[in-house]
């Protein structure tokens, strides 16, 4: 597991996964834990691979389930639209010729 690598986290991983998350990697922190768990600095991704949160999370390495990059290319989260939608029902402003 390196910096890059996107997972998918399950309970096999730890139990606090009780819905599978993905995450992406940004490093594998060199703490000292118990036989066969390590810590990681990581970002949540959501359905588009874009991050949605920041987390540090405590697993088991041999459980992981990589995720190929390939899956989220292509992806696009929808965009805000600018402005104020207008109500139901009104108008457009038409200015009056002067």
């Amino acid at each position: 597991m390196k910096a890059g690598d996107m997972l998918r986290l399950d309970r096999a991983v730890s139990v606090q996964f009780g819905h599978p998350i993905t995450v992406r990697v940004i490093r594998v922190l060199d703490w000292i834990t118990y036989d066969g768990w390590a810590w990681i600095d990581c970002y949540q991704v959501g359905p588009t691979g874009d991050a949605v949160a920041r987390r540090s999370l405590f697993i088991q390495p041999a459980h992981v389930q990589y995720v190929p990059p390939a899956l989220f290319q292509g992806r696009q989260a929808p965009r805000a639209r600018a402005g104020r939608a207008p109500s139901r029902g009104a108008r457009p402003v038409r200015s009056r010729p002067s």
